[in-house]
């Protein structure tokens, strides 16, 4: 191991034995294991990397992913199954609510009990009890047994002993969601504060913005496998790109389902006989940023014998990759009304106030009052409106909406 890595994780695996009933462990021992009553979960796969010393590194996936099964393994918690876990200097974690604090025991003897468990004297601790007291600011309850303790007064008093024993290697796994903001802030500026003397930090969070603007690389874990690693910026875009593409396939899968429930095969398009039908659509840019202009083109035809009406509409709806709808336009609603001399039709967008993510276009041909549709064209076109980042990798735009802006002083 380098003397310029904090940690060293290498081909690191961990499996459970998964039991149906409490008695077939007992069967399991009488057989000397020649019979298996279990089946096995393995939730963590050959998982390697290393992380140098001061760096700040996030943790990201979804739920049972095995992020917290590999925080335990380099706490020391759990054993590996295989691989090995190898850390330089003293580590310092907060993992889930309340872990390693007796719960008969005061606020004040827990850290006590903490400091003692991570290696500090009892002077040591004397020195930095007072601090540690102010920062979790619980009053006269770091004297109460900790088990008469509120979730946020269990973090605060987890979260001030991990960040004041001087750790080497700092652990935070979801524990500062429980706090209240006022708290939260105090913590990340303790954080930070470690960051700047060279302390280690391995941040779990879901918060893509925490680890895009707080850490320097990210690890993406999926199934117990490392999927990605690199600057964090990058991983957190591939994370959220794969979830976003995950949410629009179920959606679309949801779409079908229901579309074959009504009979429609196609899940896209009306069954009835049209006298008007969109025959066409497309995008012209299917990857722009926010900011840029949209060009969607549509293309009609008029296949019924009877006789085109004379005067119609063209509406378009955009739907975000949740199945939101975003945005509606309809040549009727800005009074221009269209006849079969139009052929081919476009709706041009010159800046698209969009936020990034995965859109989808549906497109319907209505009567002059909007009151009903001559054909309408489920998802017939789609478009990606794509991430800018900072310097610091604070996404360019974020929220609802996007809005131009200018700051004045």
């Amino acid at each position: 191991m380098h003397s310029d890595v904090a940690i060293s994780v290498n081909h690191l695996a961990k499996t459970y034995r998964i039991f149906g009933h409490p008695g077939d462990r007992i069967k399991q021992a009488f057989t000397l294991g020649r019979i298996r009553f279990h089946r096995e979960f393995t939730a963590l796969k050959d998982v390697s990397f290393d992380i140098k010393k001061g760096e700040t590194v996030g943790i990201i996936g979804r739920n049972g992913s095995g992020k917290s099964t590999l925080l335990q393994l380099i706490c020391g918690i759990l054993n590996p199954s295989a691989g090995s876990v190898k850390i330089n200097g003293r580590i310092s974690a907060l993992l889930e609510l309340g872990a390693g604090f007796n719960p008969e025991f005061t606020g004040r003897e827990n850290v006590y009990f903490q400091g003692a468990v991570m290696g500090l004297k009892r002077t040591e601790i004397d020195e930095r009890f007072d601090q540690i007291a102010a920062f979790a600011d619980i009053g006269e309850f770091i004297d109460q047994p900790v088990r008469i303790y509120s979730s946020g007064m269990f973090v605060r008093l987890a979260f001030a002993v991990a960040v004041n024993v001087d750790p080497d290697v700092l652990i935070v796994d979801e524990a500062l969601a429980v706090g209240d903001m006022e708290f939260q802030e105090r913590s990340i500026t303790r954080m930070r504060s470690l960051q700047s003397t060279g302390t280690t930090i391995l941040l779990v969070t879901h918060s893509m913005p925490a680890v895009r603007n707080f850490c320097q690389r990210a690890i993406w874990l999926d199934s117990g496998k490392v999927i990605q690693s690199g600057d964090a910026p990058t991983v957190c875009a591939a994370y959220q790109a794969h979830t976003n593409q995950d949410v629009r396939r179920k959606n679309q899968s949801r779409e079908d389902s229901h579309a074959l429930l009504e009979g429609n095969q196609d899940g896209q398009r009306s069954g009835r006989n049209k006298i008007i039908a969109i025959a066409k659509a497309a995008v012209e840019n299917e990857r722009l940023e926010v900011g840029g202009s949209l060009v969607l083109r549509f293309s009609l035809q008029f296949p019924g014998s009877a006789a085109a009406p004379a005067e119609f509409g063209l509406g378009v709806l955009i739907h975000n990759d949740q199945g939101k709808l975003i945005a509606i336009f309809n040549t009727v609603r800005d009074n221009i009304f269209l006849s079969e001399t139009v052929q081919d039709i476009k709706l041009c967008l010159p800046s698209i106030g969009f936020m990034p993510g995965h859109y989808w276009v549906s497109a319907n041909v209505c009567d002059r009052d909007a009151m009903f549709a001559y054909d309408e064209f489920e998802r017939c076109s789609f478009f990606e409106v794509v991430e800018e980042f900072s310097l610091k990798g604070i996404p360019r735009w974020e929220g609802e909406v996007a809005c131009a802006h200018t700051w004045l002083w």
